[in-house]
């Protein structure tokens, strides 16, 4: 009988454990507190599931504030409540929702002057990885201990003050675009090293690429300033010989052949109401990489029933399961509008029905199904 972490790194591994793993990228409130959970890791232990993930500690300083106090962010809430500004250690600052979700407001390089005497953090300092020490302490061995790291395209954004700063600098200062990647590829890949020897059994690059109906920038844009850094991460994680995921909403369909050329191990979480369909994916890739997701967390999870829940994953699995290589995960992750309910009854059904052999009736019949067209029809 596997347990999580061999369940989840056999998945990886494009192979057949004892049933699907189920993971989530990030589970926010209300799911935490209606599942009794005071923490991602909590919850990871009252639901079995099979991996969690971990973020990078980072000390936040209150804007415009010399008080002492560091609020400290793990890459999933945050206190202090609504419209509370901080200050991170690039310098960029971030705002926070009601429900404590930080969000970029500012950011420190407004040109390229201001990369001159720019001091990125130290990625060796011991504070940026309490978190993950204490994941491997508690989950050593049973269950996968996943480290979310950045490659080249989300956190330049964060730097340069706005997205819209950074796509316009592809085309008016390519080279301020190259010198903020390597200031930034060289901190996460080193600090990604650190996770790794503490204890860390995959990585996830949480970079999201795309939107609904398609990429930010085009695909010649991206093979420029984005592949060559996604490349450094990912060939980073497999000298350590670790599994590399790609997490990326939106529809990505132009930038697949490229990413998985990078060597990616998986891609997460394939977003159907973007047009990402799981098992085209698996039909045109699975012999290269593993498919995590993806049970629509836009309009399903918020608004259907658990029985809905329940068509929808065998839906999922009878597509992306059949042959292993398949972990089951939200579109997305369970933020504030999915309901707690659908929410376990996506994991139940994900039990019921992920097990190995997989239910042959199950398989044949749901893989023609679509539960997402009425959910479109819906959102249209």
């Amino acid at each position: 009988m596997n347990n999580g972490r061999e369940r989840f790194l056999t998945a990886l591994r494009r192979q057949e454990p004892d049933r699907v793993p189920i993971w989530e990228l990030i589970i926010n409130e209300p799911t935490l507190s209606a599942c009794g959970a005071a923490s991602l890791e909590d919850l990871v232990e009252l639901e079995d599931l099979d991996a969690v993930t971990i973020f990078e500690d980072v000390p936040l300083r209150p804007l415009g504030s010399d008080e002492a106090r560091e609020l400290v962010w793990r890459g999933r809430t945050l206190g202090g409540g609504a419209d509370t500004r901080v200050v991170d250690p690039w310098g960029c600052v971030w705002g926070t929702t009601e429900f404590g979700i930080p969000y970029p407001v500012a950011g420190p390089i407004h040109s390229a002057a201001d990369l001159r005497g720019f001091e990125p953090p130290d990625p060796e300092l011991d504070d940026r990885l309490v978190s993950l020490r204490a994941a491997v302490q508690r989950f050593k061995g049973r269950k996968a201990v996943v480290f979310l790291t950045h490659d080249g395209f989300e956190f330049l954004h964060y730097l340069r003050g706005g997205m819209e700063h950074l796509l316009m600098d592809y085309i008016e200062a390519p080279s301020l675009v190259h010198a903020l990647a390597e200031i930034v590829i060289d901190y996460k890949v080193r600090l990604m090293r650190r996770a790794i020897e503490a204890g860390a059994d995959a990585v996830v690059s949480g970079d999201d690429y795309a939107g609904r109906t398609g990429p930010m920038m085009s695909p010649a844009h991206f093979n420029t300033f984005i592949l060559p850094y996604l490349r450094r991460s990912v060939e980073a994680a497999h000298e350590m010989n670790v599994p590399y995921i790609k997490h990326t909403d939106g529809n990505v369909w132009s930038l697949l052949d490229a990413m998985v050329e990078a060597g990616i191990d998986a891609l997460d979480p394939i977003e159907p109401i973007a047009g990402m369909d799981i098992g085209e994916v698996k039909a045109r890739y699975g012999d290269r990489i593993a498919v995590v997701g993806n049970v629509d967390c836009t309009e399903l999870l918020p608004n259907a029933t658990p029985a809905e829940v329940e068509e929808a994953v065998k839906e999922t699995l009878a597509k992306a399961a059949p042959g292993g290589g398949h972990v089951l995960a939200s579109s997305n992750s369970i933020h504030p509008a999915v309901r707690p309910e659908n929410y376990r009854a996506m994991v139940r059904a994900g039990r019921k029905w992920g097990r190995y052999p997989l239910d042959p009736h199950m398989a044949a019949e749901y893989r023609t199904h679509n539960y997402m067209a009425r959910w479109r029809e819906r959102r249209n």
